[in-house]
């Protein structure tokens, strides 16, 4: 099934197009006037030089007026091999039509509402036969039921012609073209966006990356630049702003020599806060009784960091080299991507 982009709008017709993937672009002199086009001419060239094809109108009350228009079009610099012109249904469209067509140009006969029209498009020969969609199920009709009712008459008959599914309102109605065997459907950007997503190809997705990155980052690649490392002879305040400003729940001590010493928590600080008052913010951390931390080497995989955590049941590890507390790894390291 032939997909095409139904829009007037240059940037979603460049985003669309650089899909690779529409076989062209049908457009209307409402989505131009929407748009605020005041020179059309000049857009039809612009959008022709962009996608494969451009389905454009050639409008005219006679079959003369369709015609001129047409060749005038061609005339401006219009390719007829990557053009096609669209004529509404009627005794001068289909007229029309067949000239054209004897013309060696083709013609998308559109705004069809009934078999019978369809009938005397394919009759005309038209390269397209365009039913709205969703226009007719606006009003109540079956308007799947005329789109098998064409498909059927062209295998039936072998008409060249090629039915396309128009007035797309939703990723539904792609599905239905699709079941209904329609030639093609030409689509708005907004419902071609959603055809690409699901729920749970993003969860999938997500897993992807999530395991992804346990498996190739190593510990020192995602903990922040900011150590919350502390000296033993320095205070709980001191201690208080370095967590302040890391943003961790936690501080590594080291002693004078910048080995590891203990590690000393937010939840540390609640409990001196209650047992024994603000007092105790003056106190050094050397006077306090630490305990030492679950470590990890800076060089461990992501993979080994997130067993330890779940082994440990923590939400912290300070983190190491040859040694020495370099900062602290937060649970959340393991999937926060802002720091690659």
């Amino acid at each position: 099934m032939e997909l095409y982009l139904d829009s007037a709008n240059i940037a979603e017709i460049e985003e669309a197009t650089s899909l690779g993937i529409i076989a062209g672009l049908t457009t209307t002199p409402t989505f131009m006037h929407r748009d605020g086009v005041t020179d059309i001419d000049q857009l039809i060239l612009k959008l022709a030089g962009m996608v494969p094809v451009l389905q454009v109108e050639a409008l005219g009350e006679t079959t003369d007026e369709i015609i001129r228009e047409a060749e005038r079009l061609i005339a401006i610099g219009l390719d007829p091999a990557h053009t096609v012109f669209k004529v509404p249904v009627s005794m001068e469209g289909i007229k029309a039509c067949r000239i054209l067509i004897n013309k060696g140009y083709q013609v998308n006969i559109h705004l069809v509402y009934t078999l019978q029209q369809a009938y005397m498009a394919l009759s005309a020969g038209a390269t397209y036969v365009c039913p709205l969609v969703g226009r007719l199920q606006d009003e109540g009709h079956d308007a799947l039921g005329l789109i098998r009712q064409c498909v059927e008459v062209v295998d039936r008959y072998r008409y060249p012609s090629k039915i396309m599914f128009s007035s797309v309102r939703n990723s539904e109605h792609v599905r239905n073209a699709l079941n209904l065997g329609a030639h093609c459907c030409t689509i708005p950007w907004k419902v071609m966006q959603q055809l690409f997503r699901n729920h749970f190809t993003d969860i999938g997705t997500q897993q992807f990356f999530e395991h992804t990155r346990l498996m190739t980052l190593k510990v020192r690649q995602v903990i922040s630049p900011m150590a919350a490392v502390i000296p033993a002879d320095q205070t709980i305040l001191d201690a208080l702003m370095i967590m302040t400003r890391s943003k961790f729940g936690a501080v590594s001590i080291t002693d004078e020599t910048g080995n590891l010493k203990g590690i000393f928590t937010d939840g540390d600080l609640r409990r001196l806060l209650e047992h024994e008052g603000e007092h105790i913010l003056h106190k050094k951390l050397c006077e306090l009784s630490l305990k030492m931390p679950v470590c990890i080497d800076a060089d461990e995989s992501l993979y080994n960091a997130s067993l330890l955590f779940k082994a440990k049941k923590i939400d912290n590890i300070v983190v190491t080299e040859e040694d020495k507390p370099i900062g602290i790894m937060d649970i959340h390291d393991l999937f926060n991507t802002s720091r690659i």
